[in-house]
């Protein structure tokens, strides 16, 4: 059975046009913490990952081999064995 992996469909990018574009598919990467605050983490236009609010987006699972299909790298590998961001993560963009 493959993995499913999940990617948000942003609905809203007020504030943040230059990061964020409506109906696009961006990579979530799992933060229970910004979860915890009402946040998820994605990988947006800069190429960095960064926390928005969560009703900036529709969530979606899709199988990995379909997330592959469209070109997107493992999520396992963005984060530290220890499941710690990497330091060159980013948050709280809202």
């Amino acid at each position: 059975m493959s993995r499913a992996t999940r990617f948000g469909v942003c609905t809203d990018n007020r504030g943040y046009a230059a990061s964020l574009e409506i109906g696009k598919l961006y990579p979530v990467i799992p933060d229970a913490e910004a979860a915890q605050h009402g946040y998820i983490r994605v990988i947006d236009e800069s190429g960095e990952d960064y926390g928005y609010s969560a009703k900036r987006f529709f969530v979606l699972q899709i199988p990995e081999a379909l997330a592959k299909a469209l070109g997107q790298p493992s999520l396992a590998r963005v984060r530290a064995p220890d499941g710690a961001l990497p330091a060159t993560a980013k948050t709280g963009r809202g």
